[in-house]
């Protein structure tokens, strides 16, 4: 691998200060990918405090995607880093993984709970080779993703908010899985999704939202639809010369604002 070109930092801060700007007043939440930033080294997290800082100031919550799951006192660091009260880079929310048990995600939820703050455990993802582990089945019937989403219950009743009934402790089920995601519900009525798979990856608004449930408003709620690549490098942004790329990003988000607003309307 050749050496960080020391531009490219400088490239991508700019890039995504656009993108950000562009998304205020327009989306709820920015889920960055910390693996993108991490590869860029140290500039690439100092990069990353300056796009969470930049969210916060257009109002928009951070969602940070970086599958913690750890033991004891790494998992209590991991915690303290992002979640806890005074954390040096503080987010609204962390995806984590549950995969080395529920004491592995016991520092995180102390954290949630006295931060303020909201996790998504892994439990049915999108990608294709999901179904090697997560499916496979278990003693006394049923699947491993499902026996994840039970053995959460019990935290998730804990973190459940007063206004909403919704808890912050939350689970990630891929659009590309919508009957699994019925199941998950079943097992977490009161946790919010995450939901990828959407867009880029082939699933439909419609799929994205099978999980939600039947709001007050006449709306299906219950969760966070995420819209990477399909936002970030738009198709449609061959169209457009450097100089008005942004029209590409505007429509794709239109786009998928439309669509999870038709979907969402499908109680």
């Amino acid at each position: 691998m050749a050496p960080l070109d020391p531009r490219t930092p400088v490239a991508v801060e700019s890039f995504l200060a656009a993108v950000v700007d562009r998304l205020g007043g327009r989306v709820a939440i920015v889920k960055p990918q910390i693996a993108f930033f991490e590869q860029l080294g140290w500039p690439g997290l100092r990069l990353l405090a300056s796009v969470v800082e930049r969210c916060r100031a257009r109002g928009l919550l951070v969602l940070l995607d970086a599958k913690r799951g750890d033991v004891g006192s790494t998992a209590a660091a991991y915690a303290a880093a992002y979640l806890a009260p005074g954390a040096p880079l503080a987010v609204d929310a962390l995806t984590l993984s549950p995969y080395l048990g529920r004491d592995s995600l016991a520092p995180f939820v102390d954290a949630a709970r006295q931060g303020g703050r909201g996790l998504f455990v892994l439990v049915k993802t999108s990608n294709p080779g999901s179904g090697d582990f997560q499916d496979r089945g278990i003693e006394g019937g049923g699947r491993l993703y499902e026996e994840v989403a039970a053995a959460l219950g019990e935290a998730a009743q804990t973190l459940r908010g007063p206004a909403t009934g919704f808890s912050s402790l939350g689970a990630v089920v891929g659009a590309t899985y919508p009957e699994e995601s019925l199941r998950v519900r079943e097992r977490l009525p009161a946790s919010l999704f995450l939901v990828p798979g959407y867009g880029a990856q082939g699933a439909s608004a419609r799929d994205a939202v099978a999980g939600f449930v039947a709001g007050p408003n006449g709306r299906r709620e219950g969760g966070v639809v995420s819209s990477s690549r399909a936002v970030l490098f738009p198709s449609a942004a061959a169209r457009y010369d450097a100089g008005s790329w942004e029209r590409a990003i505007d429509e794709a988000v239109e786009r998928a604002a439309g669509e999870l607003a038709e979907a969402v309307l499908r109680v």
